[in-house]
């Protein structure tokens, strides 16, 4: 277990955060806007923009650097259920 939380995970995490919120204010209406604005491939957007979708527990875990080594942000990014007790099953912390 990790005894730090990951920067990468972490950045990531605050990126989509943001991100989501300058949707919500209607800056950005659609993450190809989003993708154009910060010069990024739209489908790294919309992946970095499901970790909004993340259990509290498992985002907390994860800023408290809890989560196991391999949960790092490549294994965040990969797909995962929408359901909280299925992430509790599948990304384990």
């Amino acid at each position: 277990m990790r005894t730090r939380a990951d920067p990468a995970t972490v950045r990531a995490s605050a990126r989509a955060l943001r991100w989501q919120r300058m949707r919500g204010d209607g800056r950005y209406s659609s993450i190809g806007e989003i993708a154009t604005a910060e010069k990024i491939d739209r489908f790294h957007v919309g992946s970095i923009l499901r970790l909004t979708l993340l259990a509290p527990d498992l985002v907390e875990a994860m800023l408290d650097g809890r989560q196991p080594a391999e949960q790092g942000l490549p294994a965040l990014l990969k797909p995962f259920p929408l359901e909280w007790d299925r992430q509790r099953v599948e990304i384990r912390t």
